[in-house]
């Protein structure tokens, strides 16, 4: 996954939203969002050649945790695959500060990642690069891509963004309209070439991975997501999916029942747009 907008505490009726995408190549095989055969309490995607997963969602016991990759011109090869980061957490009983902690020790056998990790108290985020550092965060709005947690960049804004907009008007007493998220999710303009980052891939690599969504026949955008934790316990998975060339390839939408949430504060003022 190489995008995750989110909202901590930044609603008073959500503990938890976001709206996010995977990025992968699409001869990577995948399965859809369902609950996980060794876990069927546990709900996302899976990575069919490693067996991690990218984003998921205790539902017994209000956790989550998602992953992105961190760019770098050249990677090292670790080990260790990142969508064990988000399989592990979820298969662990430890809350999210005690696991970030205990992982920090080992990060960097894994491939460099940016890592969100929940238990429905606290919301931490760990990354491997430039070295092993976690933090909690703080309610508001946040964006994970490919590089340092925050960044300014343009694919982040967009999304981000819309997520506060949407958020202003959000209300938990009718079904939630989603369509506004995914269409920022969806959105495949490319930054401006003073926005794009310098993370050593060079301007052409830079300017094709620079929308939220990547359209291509090779890699791209394999699936748009929203998670919609609200702070009485009910909590929507939306994935929807894409083949080459962007093809939509089918929605999965699951209603579920977590632990109550910690309550929200009021609406955060987030990232600027």
């Amino acid at each position: 996954m190489c995008l995750i907008a989110v909202g901590w505490k930044a609603h008073p009726q959500l503990a938890l939203a976001i709206a996010a995408n995977r990025d992968e190549y699409h001869a990577r095989p995948s399965a859809p969002a369902a609950p996980w055969t060794e876990a069927p309490h546990i709900v996302g995607g899976r990575d069919l050649r490693e067996g991690g997963g990218w984003l998921a969602l205790d539902a017994a016991r209000g956790r989550l945790a998602a992953v992105t990759n961190f760019r770098t011109a050249h990677p090292p090869q670790a080990a260790r695959s990142r969508g064990h980061l988000v399989r592990d957490f979820l298969l662990a009983d430890a809350g999210a500060a005690d696991y970030a902690e205990r992982l920090s020790a080992q990060a960097d056998a894994y491939r460099p990642f940016n890592l969100l990790l929940w238990d429905g108290r606290e919301l931490v985020r760990l990354t491997n690069r430039p070295v092993a550092t976690w933090t909690r965060l703080v309610p508001g709005l946040h964006a994970v891509a490919n590089g340092p947690f925050d960044r300014d960049e343009a694919k982040s804004r967009r999304v981000t963004g819309a997520l506060r907009d949407w958020l202003l008007h959000y209300d938990a007493r009718r079904e939630a309209e989603i369509d506004p998220l995914l269409a920022a999710l969806a959105d495949e303009r490319p930054a401006a070439d003073g926005e794009l980052p310098a993370d050593g891939m060079g301007a052409e690599l830079e300017r094709f991975l620079s929308p939220p969504f990547i359209r291509d026949a090779r890699y791209g955008t394999r699936a748009s997501s929203v998670v919609l934790v609200e702070t009485s316990g009910r909590a929507l998975f939306f994935e929807r999916r894409f083949g080459p060339d962007g093809v939509a390839a089918g929605d999965t939408r699951l209603i579920l029942h977590l632990p109550c949430a910690a309550p929200a504060a009021s609406l955060a003022p987030g990232v600027p747009a």
